[in-house]
């Protein structure tokens, strides 16, 4: 792949990453929430998420998903509940999830938030049509198709992981700033909320034709 190729297809990956999303709020949650430990985690699973949503777009799965009404439906479903789930799990969470943050210390614990960023990310039909559209622009025909690949997903990958920790240190910070339950129970509230609007959200995401 051409250097100057490669640079585009950075900056397109940047602006799409860089947007707000779920893995946005899961982020800056658990920034709030746990630490950094526990950002580093849940952005672990969102990227090894990414990697099985782009290895599936090349596999063919984003072109199952334009052409089968079914199964867009229920992925859709499914990543829309999965999000409200959150949503309203965070909008009841007491206050001091905010104000006294706890690192996952045990192995459960650990893999319950590595495996909220990878669901996060594969629920998500959104991601798979995004890869399924990006990629051919990129890629070379005439050159190996496998490294080329790597180099993209593993690009996507740093990209997030790294925007990722900035905005759970970021809202790590802010958290330092909430020192009274009302203030973090109105967080509480906003990232659920959040939460439940993508959801909506993803529910009016229509096949595409």
């Amino acid at each position: 792949m051409a250097l100057t190729t490669w640079l585009l297809f950075v900056a397109i990956a940047a602006v799409s990453i860089l947007s707000p999303g779920p893995a946005f709020l899961v982020a800056v949650r658990n920034g709030m929430a746990g630490g950094m430990r526990r950002v580093a985690l849940s952005s672990l699973g969102n990227i090894s998420g990414l990697l099985l949503l782009a290895s599936a777009a090349v596999l063919g799965l984003g072109v199952v998903l334009t052409t089968s009404e079914v199964l867009f439906t229920a992925l859709k479903l499914c990543g829309a509940g999965y999000l409200i789930y959150l949503g309203v799990r965070q909008w009841r969470q007491p206050s001091l999830v905010v104000t006294r943050p706890t690192a996952p210390t045990h192995g459960r614990a650990r893999a319950r938030v590595f495996s909220e960023g990878l669901l996060v990310a594969i629920s998500n039909p959104k991601a798979i049509l995004f890869f399924t559209a990006l990629f051919p622009q990129f890629l070379d025909p005439q050159l190996p198709l496998v490294p080329q690949f790597t180099l993209m997903v593993g690009t996507f990958m740093a990209l997030s992981f790294v925007t990722l920790m900035t905005y759970g240190s970021l809202a790590r910070q802010i958290a330092r700033w909430l020192g009274s339950a009302k203030q973090a129970r109105w967080v509480n509230r906003f990232v659920g909320s959040a939460f439940i609007g993508l959801g909506v959200s993803l529910l009016r995401l229509r096949q595409p034709v």
